[in-house]
């Protein structure tokens, strides 16, 4: 293992974080350099991370963490095994191409510092996100790349287009990020486990369970809102109107993947069901065909190759769904492959924007001559995307073909990943359209593009290369670790980049060349006709996102103006509602208490008391005037405080006695400035509801003062008082130091409660109308 102690892993991935504090500073001392510079920090990580590859080959895994709420048994703790660790060197080394290309591509831009620190934000929570063991952690992660991307998105928030875009990404992954806690909630609850590694210690724990089905839907749909698949598709495209590297760090590494590692990382626990590979493999199939459809459309280089990410998004869904060893490792091939040449192309069609000044398709021409080490990189990316050998897309086809295939033969799936992948091949292919059709009237003339932009694309479409030609080394050091994570067991597979016999796989990568070939020579006729297709049907579900909103905004307003008119009759009335339902179900629904008299009974004379009581409070139900019904409830207090005094609570009753009198002076004061004359304008039915809800009330309070003193007196609190009240505040009387040390802040904020009040009223003194001085 690594020579550093487990403790300093955990802090070394936060290393992106301090990166972001310094990054605007650096810009703003060293200008574009600080690109390089910055691109430091992610490049050791990756070479770290590197280093862990033999031991994970090997079948080690590696957890180690702090405790961070202990007593909510939450732990900042990590796992590393053949998943997380291919996720963070794709983070860390995608992420170190970004960077670099992030500095010369903003060159020159004034917020180049803030941008950067949004960059690696989102490259420290995405990287805590895949290495996290604790659950709870996990979902901070999650959230916190839902936030960074917001911001990632809108960074030009000056355009409408850009704000829109990074308000429907947060909503939808938003969302979905609070399904998904709700099912790590349940996890925790079914389980009683809080990490990663310990639901893996019982897997068919959450199966068994009566709530897997919850537990399941909650965490298919956090994968699916964070991975854009049907229909919550329509934000990944919105999302291109990030800079160019965000769209390529988020379609290649991080953002989008993050789902599929979610449904990666819990299928040993939640996979191997009827209801997770059918919904995976039905949603998953959908999206892709969805996906490359749409992508045909499209005529601006960014908006396709985002299609096609939703289309290979969906592919990665589909075959986690298919379950098979050969589906996995398809999909493990799939995502490495995608990763590196959707990187690429992103950071090409960056690099022809910023020379050109168009990512129009129809008007770029003749860049093969302008742009040559560009076009280098763009034909290896494009050869990778399209499925040929000897790249890394050709073995991760080969051996998803073999996936299906064995799962059912021609089947549904099958016949999907069919069409879909011929769509694919068509799509590589006009994305090499700008390179040697006739130019149209570009923008900017062309030429090539400085090291920072292409080095990054060219780098990674040679790893495409490499990583098939010594195939034998990525199997054993990064693919099978990988897939048998997701299996939840180690997987031994038999992959060779030269097919060795004419097998189904290799027929249907021949159909699919065939057919790929076709759909390029008809690409322009489909692109017509797709886009009559879609418009004739008009609605979508980027449109039903924007009727979702305004419907929430016209829903939102009609709420509160129904519960906020502006009249204080109301909001009293509705206070006192809900108190009377909160008081009266749970009785209710716990059954009544008994309603019989507990005490000694009273002396004759008490009866004296308990009849002014009651006079009192009947001649403020029946008072025509303030006047009267404020001296009538002043009687009907004292009397209580009597009754209080009559039965042995003096501290009670004196406390009611001074309420009381401060009752009397404050609504004295008051009653000087209002007008005194007979004023219940209230209609018998508003008389009526008041009435209800005020002996609601009262029910529901006899209810509970019943219910409290039929059960047996609890002797907790007060032991625990008058044992420590001496030695922990040094005071003898117990009550005051209740008050002044055990609730200290409960007494500051009652203090300042009655001193708000104090001054309402004074104020509602001051703020008499003229007409009435």
């Amino acid at each position: 293992m690594t020579p550093f102690a487990p403790q300093s892993l955990l802090w070394l991935s936060l290393a992106p974080f301090i990166a972001a504090l310094v990054a605007p500073t650096l810009v703003r001392m060293t200008g574009a350099a600080a690109g390089w510079l910055l691109a430091v920090v992610p490049a050791l990580l990756f070479v770290f991370y590197a280093g862990l590859v033999p031991d994970i080959a090997h079948g080690e895994r590696f957890t180690y963490g702090v405790d961070w709420a202990p007593s909510l048994g939450v732990r900042y703790a990590h796992v590393i095994d053949g998943l997380s660790l291919t996720f963070a060197l794709l983070i860390t080394g995608i992420g170190t191409a970004i960077v670099i290309y992030a500095g010369g591509y903003l060159k020159g831009y004034a917020h180049q510092g803030r941008f950067m620190m949004y960059l690696l934000l989102f490259m420290g929570s995405m990287l805590g996100l895949v290495v996290a063991d604790d659950l709870i952690t996990l979902f901070v992660f999650y959230e916190l790349t839902s936030i960074t991307s917001f911001l990632l998105i809108g960074f030009d928030h000056k355009r409408e287009a850009a704000r829109r875009a990074a308000v429907q990404a947060l909503v939808i992954t938003g969302g979905g990020g609070l399904a998904l806690l709700a099912g790590l909630v349940l996890m925790r609850l079914v389980s009683g486990e809080t990490s990663v590694t310990g639901l893996f210690a019982a897997p068919d724990v959450l199966r068994d369970a009566p709530a897997y089905t919850a537990i399941a839907i909650l965490v298919i749909l956090g994968a699916f809102t964070k991975s854009a698949q049907v229909p919550f598709h329509s934000w990944l495209p919105n999302a291109m109107e990030a800079p160019t590297p965000v769209s390529a760090y988020l379609h290649s590494a991080t953002m989008v993947k993050a789902g599929v590692f979610v449904l990666m990382r819990f299928t040993p626990v939640l996979g191997g069901t009827a209801l997770w590979e059918g919904t995976l493999t039905l949603f998953g199939g959908l999206t892709f065909l969805t996906g490359v459809i749409l992508g045909v459309r499209q005529t601006d280089l960014k908006q396709i190759l985002a299609y096609t990410t939703v289309a290979s998004l969906g592919l990665l869904v589909m075959l986690v769904g298919v379950g098979t060893a050969y589906a996995i490792a398809g999909a493990v091939l799939y995502l490495i492959a995608h990763a590196l040449f959707k990187g690429g192309l992103f950071m090409v069609a960056g690099a022809i924007d910023h020379e050109t000044g168009t990512r129009d398709i129809t008007v770029l021409g003749g860049l093969a001559s302008k742009m040559p080490i560009t076009l280098v990189a763009a034909v290896l990316a494009c050869l990778s995307m399209a499925g040929l050998p000897p790249f890394i897309g050709f073995v991760a086809k080969e051996v998803l073909y073999d996936g299906v295939w064995k799962a059912g033969g021609i089947s549904p799936v099958t016949i999907a990943a069919l069409v879909g992948n011929a769509l694919m091949f068509a799509i590589a292919a006009a994305v090499l359209l700008p390179f040697f059709r006739r130019p149209g009237e570009m923008p900017k003339k062309p030429h090539e593009a400085p090291l920072s932009l292409w080095l990054g694309p060219l780098v990674l479409a040679v790893i495409g290369l490499l990583g098939a030609l010594l195939l034998h080394d990525t199997m054993e050091l990064i693919v099978l670790p990988m897939a048998s994570a997701v299996a939840g067991t180690p997987l031994t597979l038999d992959v060779h980049l030269i097919p060795s016999s004419l097998k189904p796989p290799v027929v249907l990568t021949l159909i699919t060349i065939a057919s790929g070939i076709v759909l390029f020579a008809l690409f322009g006729r489909m692109r017509s006709g797709i886009a009559r297709g879609l418009t004739a049907i008009g609605w979508g579900p980027d449109r039903g996102f924007d009727q979702a909103m305004s419907a929430l905004v016209r829903g939102a307003f009609a709420i509160t103006r129904v519960i906020q008119p502006g009249t204080m009759r109301f909001y009293v009335s509705f206070v006192f509602a809900v108190l009377a339902i909160t008081l009266l179900v749970p009785p209710f629904l716990d059954g009544l208490p008994t309603l019989e008299f507990i005490g000694t009974m009273p002396e004759t004379y008490h009866f004296a008391v308990f009849a002014i009581a009651i006079v009192g409070l009947l001649i403020v139900i029946r008072a025509k005037t303030r006047l009267v019904a404020i001296v009538s409830l002043g009687v009907q207090g004292v009397m209580v405080a009597l009754i209080f005094m009559l039965y042995g609570a003096p501290d009670l009753s004196f406390t009611q006695f001074m309420v009381e009198t401060l009752s009397v002076v404050i609504l004295a004061l008051v009653m000087t400035k209002l007008d005194l004359q007979a004023s219940d304008h209230r209609s018998p039915w508003r008389a009526t509801k008041d009435g209800v809800i005020a002996s609601l009330c009262g029910i529901g309070f006899a209810l509970m003062l019943f219910q409290v003193v039929q059960r047996p007196f609890d002797t907790r609190l007060s032991d625990f008082f008058l044992k420590y009240a001496y030695d922990i505040a040094h005071g003898a009387n117990v009550v005051n130091v209740i008050l002044v040390d055990f609730r200290a802040l409960d007494t500051l904020g009652e203090v300042a409660v009655v001193m708000g009040a104090g001054l309402a009223i004074l104020a509602l003194i001051r703020v008499r109308p003229k007409t009435a001085r």
